[in-house]
């Protein structure tokens, strides 16, 4: 479904990715880990198209994604869940749910789709006439994965959903991910917890110094001593 090739990505002279290539299938969850700086959040952007990528190309069910505009990449399929949510804080629960359906047309199914974020996610319907920049850091995540769900994404493309929240909200946000996985949704996970990242994938690749240093299927990574010792504190 995802085909990255050579993705190469340089702010200045500063080279954060380096001529990657890998690949999601259609139904996976596919886990990017590896150290801060190692070039993930980068990689994940430049698949949006959040930043230009400086040499490579992206394929998305078959087709060249890599120059089109960023809302375009939406139109496609891809939703970002970006680092540190980027929910709209003035706006309510429900507005910042209804600005992710702004590409569609059919009010009919953004109410379907409305409804079944509310059953991902209770806890936001219960707020949804709260304004969102006063809801707790795990209510936000729940709101920026429910906002991209709205435009009834092909692939969702998660960067970090775990940072800064409490263990008990980690728990509930992964079990949600597991749940939309399960529901069919191809997932490009990007999780500074690596454990909890290959423990919700079926194939992992390892980042280092913007480069893929390792790949395969997570259960292996799990086991792999090499990754143990550096991203599982083993």
């Amino acid at each position: 479904m995802l085909e990255i090739t050579g993705l190469h990505v340089a702010y200045g002279g500063i080279q954060a990715v380096r001529s990657i290539t890998f690949h999601v299938n259609q139904g996976e969850t596919v886990a990017l880990i590896g150290a801060n700086g190692a070039g993930k959040s980068s990689t994940l952007k430049a698949i949006a198209r959040v930043i230009d990528a400086v040499g490579g190309d992206v394929h998305f069910c078959g087709e060249k994604i890599s120059r089109i505009a960023p809302h375009e990449v939406i139109r496609k399929g891809i939703a970002l869940v970006p680092e540190g949510r980027g929910v709209f804080p003035r706006l309510t629960v429900l507005e910042n749910l209804q600005m992710g359906a702004y590409i569609r047309n059919a009010t009919v199914e953004a109410e379907k789709d409305l409804k079944m974020v509310f059953d991902y996610f209770p806890r936001l319907k219960e707020r949804e006439a709260q304004l969102a920049g006063t809801l707790s850091g795990g209510e936000q995540q729940m709101l920026a994965i429910g906002r991209a769900l709205m435009s009834r994404p092909k692939m969702l493309l998660l960067d970090e959903p775990s940072m800064g929240l409490a263990p008990i909200m980690v728990q509930k946000i992964f079990e949600v991910v597991r749940a939309v996985a399960a529901d069919g949704m191809t997932i490009l996970l990007i999780e500074q917890n690596a454990r909890l990242a290959l423990q919700c994938s079926q194939r992992g690749y390892v980042m280092e110094s913007g480069e893929i240093s390792l790949n395969g299927d997570s259960a292996a990574l799990l086991d792999d001593p090499k990754v143990r010792a550096a991203y599982l504190g083993e």
